[in-house]
């Protein structure tokens, strides 16, 4: 983002995305009652994803950021993922 530059997100769009989060919040919290087996945990860290996907966005103003500023960001959330993946498949070989 340029320093001298700014940008101002409306509120009702705010008041949206904290909506949608409570939504996921909830959606996480009613997927943990069903017997998903192994997806419960996969369907709770991708709701998890999204929610931090919307957090940096908007409320971090990621959006308005370099490209190289968004870059690092998503290779920390691709090395994030490659972690739980290893995890996984160690967890599934014992």
């Amino acid at each position: 983002m340029d320093n001298n530059g700014s940008h101002i997100t409306e509120y009702k769009v705010l008041i949206r995305i904290l909506f949608i989060l409570l939504l996921c919040t909830f959606i996480t919290i009613e997927i943990t009652s069903f017997d998903l087996a192994a997806f419960t945990v996969t369907a709770a860290l991708l709701i998890a994803g999204f929610k931090s996907y919307l957090v940096l966005s908007y409320f971090m103003h990621l959006k308005y950021e370099s490209l190289l500023l968004r870059i690092l960001v998503s290779m920390v959330f691709l090395l994030f993922f490659v972690i739980v993946l290893i995890t996984f498949i160690d967890y599934s070989f014992r």
